[in-house]
């Protein structure tokens, strides 16, 4: 318990390191979720939308969870060197993966009911993609985002082995900020992600169309009243 309080007295001690390590931390995470968005969203998105590429879609997310990410910035080193790129590309390749599994599944279990009359009204195959399958996907599209985002948060503080910036800066450098430090560098990193996952819970619930919300908790809710 002391050494709670002690991280917690660190904090409060140390609001200026900590807001600079923080700020630098979600700024790697935030460009890492941005790249990965750009990268696998569409990619699922169009396979998911041709119905092709599941074998892609699923083995690239199996791959991608099985690579450590310290292995892949130490790989890093020899390649791109110390600093943020290199850091930056371990978190793209931790990112990508759920979201790429996501958009391809959301858009691929789109009601096909819906995709058919769609194309009776004349829509072209661009019209239906996002006039009927995105709108019915976004909340799994986002879903794979949201586990993307605290996968990444949770992570980046190993951009300090390569010299990248963030709170592991403080979590791997005990000569200087001691135990108290590391164990504060830990609660911030938490924290963050414990942060994200709410935050992000509540962007994907305004996505999810209301209709939607009442059929999903119709189904959870269900089989509890039943149990009765």
């Amino acid at each position: 318990m002391e050494t709670f309080i002690d991280a917690f007295r660190f904090l409060g001690n140390n609001p200026g390191l900590m807001w600079e390590k923080t700020v630098d931390h979600l700024a790697l995470s935030a460009a890492a979720v941005a790249v990965a968005i750009v990268i696998a969203v569409p990619l699922g998105v169009w396979l998911g939308h041709v119905h092709r590429g599941s074998f892609l879609a699923i083995n690239a997310s199996n791959v991608g969870r099985a690579l450590p990410s310290l292995a892949l910035i130490s790989i890093g080193l020899g390649i791109l060197g110390i600093g943020f790129v290199n850091v930056l590309v371990a978190m793209v390749i931790l990112a990508i993966p759920p979201m790429l599994t996501n958009a391809y599944v959301a858009v691929d279990g789109v009601d096909p009911d819906a995709v058919e009359a769609a194309r009776g009204m004349g829509m072209r195959p661009s019209e239906v993609l996002v006039r009927v399958e995105l709108p019915l996907a976004l909340p799994l599209v986002f879903a794979g985002i949201r586990t993307a985002v605290v996968y990444v948060i949770a992570t980046a503080a190993l951009a300090s082995i390569a010299g990248g910036q963030s709170l592991g800066d403080i979590i791997l450098n005990q000569p200087t900020y001691g135990f108290a430090g590391v164990i504060a560098g830990s609660i911030a990193v938490a924290a963050l992600a414990f942060a994200a996952e709410g935050l992000f819970a509540l962007l994907q619930r305004a996505v999810t169309p209301r209709g939607m919300r009442k059929e999903r908790a119709g189904r959870l809710v269900g089989p509890a009243i039943e149990g009765v």
